[in-house]
């Protein structure tokens, strides 16, 4: 096991626990490049990870009373559905090899950590950039749950593939569509996060998919530990220039993912 691993599961707990989410983002790296599992195994034993992580991080917002209820379960059910389908159906119907043009062979690993570096970019910006003041989309109460359904359904397809939780697309919908405030939103999103990563985390087992246990829970209880520790030191933290700094370096270890695999697959 890696000494290294286990000191970046804390360190992505302890920025968890400063920043109230994104830190997640970080388990599939850290399963790959330094406990060396194949994408396809780091993915759902990081719907682990990051569900137990998120559930210690809802479980401290409802203690402050930061999720609304109604709007997550609202949103959760078709999550579910849509992280169930991805480790259910799409992933394990996918071909060794997804396409190939001459020498450039594109398999099944390369395509989720493309389509990982992809999300993580996409997470990054949504770090850096400072939020503006939102209000509400102003449609009947039928479309707005009709939109949330979907919504919850894409983001589910997305997690269940990539084994990520997908807040900053769950954060920014909750406020969109949901009406929510952004403190509301962020601790709302954690409980969704928490409730479809462990259903897809599930699934897997139910599947009878090979679990490292061992390695599986020595990594989440350091994140936890991590959480709980920078929960503790929040207050005396600047969130918003922490959450940007670790959205550029985000941005970098995305960047360098994205060519990384590009490479691979040439």
């Amino acid at each position: 096991m890696s000494l290294l691993g286990f000191a970046a599961s804390f360190l992505m707990g302890i920025i968890l626990g400063l920043v109230g989410g994104g830190g997640s983002i970080l388990t599939v790296p850290i399963l790959v490049y330094l406990f060396a599992l194949a994408p396809s195994v780091a993915t759902g034993h990081s719907l682990f990870v990051v569900g137990l992580t998120a559930l210690v991080g809802a479980a401290l917002a409802l203690r402050r009373g930061q999720i609304d209820l109604a709007a997550s379960l609202a949103f959760v059910f078709p999550s579910v559905l849509g992280v169930n389908i991805s480790r259910g159906l799409i992933v394990p119907s996918l071909p060794p090899v997804i396409a190939q043009i001459g020498t450039f062979v594109v398999t099944k690993e390369i395509l989720i950590m493309l389509v990982f570096s992809v999300m993580m970019i996409a997470a990054s910006t949504s770090m850096i950039r400072r939020r503006a003041h939102a209000s509400a989309l102003r449609v009947s109460a039928l479309v707005r749950m009709l939109m949330m359904a979907f919504l919850g359904l894409i983001v589910g397809l997305i997690a269940g593939f990539v084994g990520a939780g997908g807040g900053f697309l769950i954060i920014p919908a909750l406020v969109f569509v949901a009406g929510l405030s952004m403190r509301l939103a962020v601790g709302s999103s954690l409980m969704v996060i928490a409730i479809q990563s462990l259903f897809g985390f599930a699934n897997d087992v139910s599947r009878g998919a090979r679990i490292d246990w061992t390695l599986l829970l020595t990594v989440a209880s350091f994140a936890v530990v991590g959480i709980l520790a920078g929960s503790a030191s929040s207050a005396q933290i600047n969130e918003q220039k922490l959450k940007t700094g670790f959205g550029w370096f985000v941005l970098v270890i995305g960047l360098t993912i994205l060519a990384e695999q590009i490479y691979h697959a040439i």
